[in-house]
């Protein structure tokens, strides 16, 4: 049964990293940029569903949350601010097709070659019994709780700038109760005039 199971997991990360490469070019290829958006957190997603399956939990997820919600704010800027959002206009996102053709030949051929040159080390001792943990440690430290308060403080600073920008409240328009028949808008012309 276990060999079946690995066999599934590797199938599926195979799966993964085939749609994260294919989406990954259409990123290239869309004329629109909004699609263009959409394809890289589709591959972005998939990267973060292979670490999901090879067992690193929270680094999965929170690679899921933080690209989902870069992705989304990245396509609404370039709807608002792009001239050619919705890819009417033939457009290329490609600039320097040999230089940087050549620049990929060589980056390529030289992480092929740490691949299959590089001496890898053999395991010693066994897996931890936590990996998130000794993840978290690897990578902040004793900073961690730092870390994980300033988040928290970051995320209350977003929180609070957004309801600072909003001059109106749901309040302002049918009063403290919300019985009024007629909202009082200060902006005519919206669904409460």
């Amino acid at each position: 049964m276990r060999a079946l199971l690995n066999d599934v997991i590797f199938w599926v990360l195979a799966l993964l990293a085939l749609l994260a490469v294919a989406s990954g070019v259409m990123v290239f290829r869309f004329e629109s940029m909004a699609r263009a958006t959409y394809a890289l957190l589709t591959s972005l997603l998939c990267v973060g569903g292979e670490v999901l399956l090879l067992g690193l939990d929270y680094l999965g997820v929170v690679i899921v949350l933080m690209m989902t919600i870069e992705m989304a704010i990245m396509a609404v800027f370039m709807v608002m601010y792009m001239m050619n959002p919705a890819g009417l206009m033939p457009m290329t996102m490609v600039h320097n097709k040999q230089g940087a053709a050549a620049i990929c030949a060589v980056v390529f051929a030289v992480l092929a070659a740490g691949i299959l040159l590089a001496p890898w080390p053999s395991r010693r001792g066994r897996p931890s019994d936590d990996p998130t943990l000794d993840l978290g440690l690897s990578l902040m430290g004793p900073q961690m709780l730092t870390m994980m308060t300033l988040g928290l403080a970051l995320f209350a600073t977003i929180v609070a700038t957004v309801v600072l920008a909003t001059r109106r409240g749901r309040y302002d328009r049918f009063g403290d109760d919300l019985k009024a028949r007629r909202a009082d808008d200060p902006v005519q012309g919206g669904r409460g005039r």
